[in-house]
């Protein structure tokens, strides 16, 4: 049997990206998405999520991202900047955090506020991933699967794609190695997170082409989904033009968006008796 989760990552990020994430659900196959607990348009996603219940809701453990953090910055000295802001990506977080410079403290105490706010904001939270997935990076695993035994979580995303895995995008060279670098930290936190008896999708989609997804990306993923649950991991949103002018990272939100609301890919899913979950189906 092919079951297949479509999380939207983000959720509270941006109202354009709320939008597109709820609009994904109620007219497309979006089942899942991401709760940014301290991102700018929080309370915005939760009153939407409230009034979708088909949308399961998880948690988007937030590290990295250039954005503020949760605490105050006076309470994170290690973490964020001289703005009081974290760093602006995977790369410059692991130069810190390998070099000794990041306290573990801090990293802790900034995620259990982002899990305590994502768990009493009324929602039934499904599960935990993290933005671009330092939830995978060696050490800080072992924080976050701690923190979600202890607050009685444990689903969670492992985002290794397969090795060979192209799906029809023609990537960079670059993409390929953080994609294999990615899955590496991946296939390593599996191995904790089966120990601690946590339950995870079996197949991981969406990394590669990670902003670049399209009708035609999304139906090949579809025509080749292995048996078993699988994830892809989507960033759709509305109002490109005013996304492209907030963030830098050239997604194409609005064709990740069509992707899901797609009618061919719709029939691609009957054709292929797939069913639709969300992480709470686990």
């Amino acid at each position: 049997m092919k079951k297949l989760i479509v999380n939207a990552d983000d959720f509270g990020l941006h109202p354009a990206i709320n939008a597109g994430i709820i609009k994904g659900c109620r007219d497309g196959f979006i089942t899942s998405t991401s709760l940014m607990c301290s991102g700018a348009a929080f309370e915005d996603a939760v009153l939407q999520a409230k009034a979708t219940p088909a949308l399961g809701v998880g948690i988007h453990l937030t590290l990295v991202g250039g954005g503020k953090p949760l605490l105050q910055a006076r309470q994170l000295r290690t973490l964020v900047d001289e703005d009081g802001l974290l760093p602006a990506d995977y790369t410059a977080f692991a130069k810190r955090w390998y070099a000794g410079i990041i306290k573990k403290a801090e990293v802790v105490s900034e995620l259990q506020a982002q899990l305590e706010r994502g768990l009493s904001c009324g929602l039934e939270i499904t599960h935990v991933d993290s933005h671009q997935h330092l939830h995978v990076l060696p050490g800080i695993a072992d924080i976050v699967l701690d923190l979600c035994s202890a607050f009685g979580i444990k689903k969670i995303r492992m985002p290794q794609e397969g090795w060979f895995w192209r799906g029809g995008f023609d990537s960079t060279a670059g993409r390929l190695i953080g994609r294999e670098g990615l899955s590496f930290c991946s296939a390593l936190a599996k191995m904790k997170a089966r120990q601690a008896r946590f339950v995870y999708p079996q197949h991981f989609f969406g990394m590669l082409a990670g902003g670049n997804l399209n009708e035609f990306l999304v139906g090949e993923i579809i025509r080749n989904l292995p048996d078993g649950v699988s994830e892809i991991m989507t960033h759709p949103g509305m109002d490109a033009e005013s996304l492209e002018k907030t963030f830098s990272w050239q997604y194409h939100w609005e064709d990740e968006l069509q992707a899901f609301l797609s009618e061919k890919n719709k029939c691609l899913l009957e054709q292929q008796k797939v069913t639709l979950i969300n992480f709470g189906g686990l």
